[in-house]
């Protein structure tokens, strides 16, 4: 009763007015990716049509073709489903792809089992170049977003920070992209899972905690100040 409860009062549009339904937002998945790949609906009805042709030649080399094909229906909707996320996962990829911060939004992607900084550690304010940070019991993984022949001086420095405060713990180096020796996107979350795990979770914790005293990225001091020769101002402090 609580959960019938729970969905009767859940709201069924949200502030931008959109359905919040799950139908409806299989609805806008299918047409982002459909605007993106107008192949995904040859690709859906194909796995559609070879699951239920598979269960219905099983259910007539065995004697009972209505049960098969009652029984690979959810199985052919399903396969459907998965063709679905796998094209929409690849349309959401390749819209952000060359934009500044899309090796972290990929990144931020993997689930569990990494600790992913919600903002780059390291950006170049000209090139808007970037390196995003992730703990995990592999080590750290440090990730250059920008152009290969700019974005490698901005990894190497960053690598020589970790390493100084974590020498015994691995620092793996990679960079976004679609150029040589660049990692993909959409590949980008599982190569950074593949890596072997060598820590506890408990070495993960206190790795993050060091990590956190580095801090992040400095904002720069405007042109022409000079913060130890700055003087406080002593009229102001006595209120005149």
């Amino acid at each position: 009763m609580a959960a019938l409860r729970r969905r009767r009062d859940r709201p069924k549009f949200g502030p931008d007015g959109r359905p919040t339904g799950r139908v409806a937002q299989m609805r806008q998945v299918y047409g982002m990716t459909k605007t993106a790949d107008p192949s995904v609906t040859w690709w859906m009805l194909g796995v559609f049509v070879g699951v239920l042709a598979v269960a219905l030649l099983i259910g007539v080399l065995t004697g009972h073709p209505i049960y098969l094909t009652v029984i690979g229906l959810p199985i052919a909707v399903l396969g459907a489903l998965v063709v679905l996320a796998r094209k929409a996962e690849a349309a959401a990829y390749s819209q952000i792809e060359g934009r500044p911060g899309a090796a972290g939004a990929a990144l931020r992607s993997i689930r569990r089992g990494w600790d992913i900084d919600e903002q780059p550690v390291a950006v170049d304010a000209r090139t808007q170049d970037s390196v995003f940070r992730g703990v995990g019991r592999a080590g750290v993984v440090l990730v250059g977003d920008g152009a290969p022949h700019r974005i490698g001086k901005l990894l190497e420095a960053e690598r020589r920070k970790v390493a100084r405060v974590l020498p015994s713990v691995p620092v793996h180096v990679m960079q976004a992209g679609s150029g040589e020796g660049q990692v993909p996107l959409k590949s980008l979350g599982r190569r950074v899972q593949r890596l072997k795990p060598v820590m506890t979770k408990d070495e993960m914790s206190q790795v993050q905690r060091r990590l956190k005293a580095i801090g992040g990225i400095r904002m720069p001091v405007p042109k022409g100040v000079d913060p130890l020769r700055a003087r406080p101002d002593r009229k102001a402090s006595r209120g005149r």
